[in-house]
């Protein structure tokens, strides 16, 4: 089971809302503020409202102060008194599983709640209406339950999702239908991985954490730690693979681990002389911003994923010069082609997007397994255009202007040159 499509409206930039189809590997591309990050970081803000045990329909606090700094941030055009709507569908092979929800600010109040709410499994149905009362704290609904109805029912939510406890009025199958639904919704919902654009610059010396962390964390800040942790505690299993990943771009060299009176460096060692090596944080940026992404790949090939996980990465090519662009969509192809994981990547690089239809025109990867999608922005509104990447690797839609920047350099060149040579022979 996956989550497959994203539907949101009144969100941030998109006036008109936003409806993506989730595939193993969704590019996301567009000029800068053109509502890229808004995007991909939706599932994240979706996240906070089925991972909670939080009364409220989305726990902001999950995001931190980075991310957002209030509800109306997430209102197209900050209104106070707005609402946004969110609807979720996730692939199952027996029933279909869609959760919609309106999630509506109330200003007065420093609050939000959900208004209207729709939970569909196969061809059961169930539709939720906030009933507006004197007191906030006073939730009602009205509930349509497969054409029957059910006035003032006191519903208590975990997040965006009912969570009926102690003693409702409602017919028994109806609060089992809550129950299973909402379990089955957690059980599909993905575990979000997030990486920003910006990794941390490497420190010269790690301590040895107590145990191997749990995650790499969104600016891969404990990258360090966890190999530092494996080449300790595991026999450098790791290592070892994040340099079977790393060796394709920058042969001759191989990172590896020193313990220096009880603190731990990350370097790079020549493969032909042991003893030429350099601390990571003497090295170019570029490998610095890449070595998180291979380390989250390569704990993916030593642990394989027995539970969906949806990974979002922004700019993963970030300071990597463009030779190596190819080579990282390459990983992230094999990667997508692994049970239970699914990438959203937002990247400015053509080299990244030419590398997947090469391999669709090659015939090693399956169009069906990726999805493209062009962002722009007019006048403050963004929209997102669905780009279809045919078996031959050619596309059916491209904005004008988008990467042929070298092209058009080239052209002025040659304008130059052209108005140069005609100077010099007058």
């Amino acid at each position: 089971m996956a989550l497959m499509q994203m539907a949101l409206t009144n969100y941030r930039c998109f006036a008109d809302g936003i409806d993506v189809t989730l595939r193993p590997l969704t590019i996301v591309l567009g000029k800068n503020n053109s509502g890229k990050s808004a995007l991909v970081r939706a599932p994240v803000l979706c996240n906070t409202g089925i991972t909670t045990d939080s009364p409220a329909p989305l726990d902001l606090d999950l995001l931190g102060e980075d991310m957002l700094e209030s509800f109306t941030d997430l209102i197209y055009g900050n209104r106070p008194h707005g609402n946004i709507g969110i609807k979720l569908k996730f692939d199952q092979t027996s029933l279909p599983l869609q959760l919609s929800a309106e999630v509506q600010n109330i200003d007065e109040y420093r609050t939000q709640i959900l208004t209207h709410i729709e939970l569909q499994q196969g061809d059961t149905t169930a539709k939720l209406s906030w009933i507006p009362t004197e007191f906030a704290d006073d939730v009602r609904y009205g509930i349509d339950y497969n054409g029957i109805e059910h006035e003032d029912v006191r519903m208590p939510f975990s997040g965006l999702l009912p969570y009926p406890v102690g003693e409702l009025d409602i017919p028994a199958d109806l609060n089992r239908f809550f129950f299973q639904t909402a379990a089955q919704v957690r059980e599909a919902f993905p575990k979000i991985r997030y990486f920003g654009p910006f990794r941390d610059r490497p420190s010269r010396l790690y301590r040895l954490p107590a145990r191997m962390p749990d995650d790499l964390g969104t600016s891969g800040e404990y990258a360090a730690a966890v190999l530092a942790s494996d080449y300790t505690r595991q026999q450098g299993r790791l290592v070892q693979q994040v340099n079977e990943l790393l060796q394709p771009e920058l042969s001759g060299w191989r990172v590896n681990v020193i313990e220096r009176a009880g603190m731990y460096s990350i370097v790079l060692t020549f493969q032909d002389d042991d003893s030429l090596t350099v601390n990571l944080a003497d090295v170019g940026t570029g490998v610095a911003q890449v070595l998180p992404i291979l380390v989250r790949r390569a704990l993916d090939i030593l642990k394989p994923l027995n539970f969906p996980v949806l990974e979002i990465v922004e700019q993963p090519e970030l300071h990597l010069h463009p030779a190596a662009h190819g080579g990282l969509a390459d990983i992230y192809i094999a990667a997508a082609k692994r049970p239970n994981v699914r990438f959203m990547i937002e990247t400015h690089s053509e080299t990244f997007l030419l590398r997947v239809r090469r391999r669709i025109a090659e015939g090693s990867l399956d169009p069906s397994m990726v999805a493209v999608y062009f962002l722009e922005s007019t006048g403050g509104v963004a929209t997102a255009r669905p780009i279809k990447v045919a078996e031959d690797g050619s596309l059916d839609y491209w904005p004008t202007g988008i990467f042929s920047e070298d092209y058009e350099e080239a052209r002025a060149i040659t304008k130059a040159q052209s108005a140069k040579d005609n100077v010099d022979a007058t």
